[in-house]
Parts: C-alpha cells; structure tokens; sequence
C-alpha cells in the first residue's frame, strides 16, 4: 500500500506540487497501479512455445538465378542514357 508521505517524498523528488485535496486520490490511483502490476508480475507462466503457435512453415521460394534482358534492349527506348543507366531529371530545387 502506498501511503501520504511516500506520495509527497516522489513529487518532492520529481519536482511536482501536488495539492493538498488532490493527495487523497493520487494515493489510491498509485496503489490500484501497484496492485495491477503486482498482479501481472504474479500470473502463472506455462511455459507455452509463442513462437509458431499457428505451425507456420517458411513459405518462401529459393532464390534463383534467371535469364534478364539484354541492357541496350531495355535502353533502346530511354530518352537519356548514360554508361548503361537510365538519365532521369533533377526534381530538386
């Protein structure tokens, strides 16, 4: 359980000013935060494997190595060309 003095020791220690009224609440959120995270650190772990729960397999194709079209053919109808590359206009100003 959280109580006043360790509210006022953090907002002391966090540069905070915390309202006398508003002390009351602050106390019972921060215990029902604590309780929460109490109760996470305290559940049950079965060990289960998380890693392939729907039994997935890798779907993916080997790569290959495959025939591709010659440059100048693919170049033929470029408007610029240089040293085997596509010439492309500067956008930027």
């Amino acid at each position: 359980m959280v109580t006043k003095e360790e509210i006022m020791k953090i907002a002391i220690l966090s540069k905070l000013f915390v309202a006398d009224d508003e002390i009351d609440k602050l106390t019972k959120d921060m215990g029902e935060i604590i309780s929460f995270a109490d109760t996470i650190n305290n559940a049950a772990d079965e060990g289960g494997d998380f890693d392939n729960i729907n039994n997935l397999s890798n779907v993916l194709r080997d790569d290959e190595v495959v025939p591709s079209f010659e440059r100048e053919k693919i170049l033929q109808n470029a408007k610029d060309s240089d040293s085997g590359c596509f010439l492309v206009k500067n956008i930027m100003k």
